[in-house]
């Protein structure tokens, strides 16, 4: 069976200490099939440096401070998967997260 793409979204907004920490938490994913999404959300300390040394691994999208929500759907405009997943910008996730998820995400469930 084809792995499908999972869009990973994190909106982020001044997170530059703890940005770098979900970004490598997606990259450290055992499922490989993803592309990684960030949107800085007018973020007005060095949170786009930080997400500059991850291109082009990830994509990077800024847009003027509206807020998370609007930040995720202008992600979603930007999404080629099959599945979304978000994960918000001061978390991270455990290295089988999106592997483990993916029947459940599949049937409905996650």
């Amino acid at each position: 069976m084809t792995q499908p793409l999972i869009s990973v979204i994190i909106p982020t907004y001044n997170r530059e200490s703890f940005v770098s920490r979900a970004v490598e938490s997606v990259l450290a994913q055992t499922f490989t099939q993803w592309e990684l999404i960030v949107v800085d959300d007018g973020s007005t300390d060095d949170t786009r440096k930080v997400l500059a040394k991850y291109e082009p691994s990830i994509t990077v999208l800024s847009q003027a401070n509206r807020g998370a929500y609007p930040a995720r759907n202008f992600a979603l405009q930007h999404a080629r998967g099959e599945l979304i997943a978000f994960l918000d910008s001061d978390d991270v996730w455990l290295p089988h997260r999106l592997e483990v998820q993916l029947p459940l995400m599949r049937s409905g469930v996650g």
